[in-house]
């Protein structure tokens, strides 16, 4: 099934992104879906906003009595152009620097914390075993990576982790999950993990301006 749904985060705030050609039962049923898997990201009190002219008032007062139940409030909002979630805008958009915000953490991330983002996040250190990282966009970690991490969180296939040292006890992305396997040696080069054929895959990556 296609994603007819996706949040990003965005210069206007949390934005849901729908498919202008879906139908709406599809929309509503991904929608249930997406709000049920991260039920840990959303605090009390979020707005999301949607293009106006993308629902009927009926399907608008639908989908806001569906948010609601988890204490999210959907707003909509006149924009100026609408974004298609098909593969080819997201790549686009890739390529657009600062559509998608970015939160850099300049620390280690020890283990029991988590940091969640609507968009990419960079930790300019090592992220511990226990700790939990979560965005709705790409994941950057410059350092070596032996927690958990979900990128793509509310659904972005396009999304990727990269690592300076992939040790990572979980890999999500999307809604795809790959688990490490009992014994994990230390990688020696930077790696990159992204979908590719519906499944997780790893590849050596080298950094730009990297030695």
């Amino acid at each position: 099934m296609s994603e007819d749904v996706m949040f990003k985060g965005s210069r206007v705030g949390l934005q849901l992104i729908l498919n202008e050609t879906a139908d709406f039962g599809n929309i509503r049923d991904q929608l249930k879906k997406k709000l049920e898997s991260a039920l840990n990201f959303f605090s009390e009190g979020t707005i999301i906003k949607v293009a106006a002219n993308r629902l009927t008032k009926e399907q608008e007062a639908e989908l806001s009595l569906l948010f609601k139940r988890y204490g999210i409030t959907l707003q909509a909002v006149d924009f100026s152009l609408q974004k298609s979630i098909s593969r080819k805008q997201e790549e686009i958009e890739a390529e657009i620097p600062g559509i998608r915000e970015t939160t850099i953490i300049n620390k280690t991330v020890r283990g029991g914390q988590e940091i969640i983002c609507n968009g990419s996040i960079v930790i300019q250190g090592n992220v511990n075993p226990g700790a939990k990282i979560i965005a709705g966009g790409n994941i950057d970690i410059q350092g070596v990576c032996r927690g958990i991490v979900h990128a793509g969180a509310f659904g972005d296939s396009n999304a990727f982790v990269i690592a300076d040292h992939m040790m990572a006890m979980q890999i999500r992305i999307a809604e795809l999950v790959a688990r490490a396997p009992d014994h994990i040696e230390k990688t020696k080069c930077t790696e990159r993990a992204f979908i590719r054929d519906a499944m997780i895959v790893i590849e050596p990556v080298h950094r730009l301006g990297a030695g």
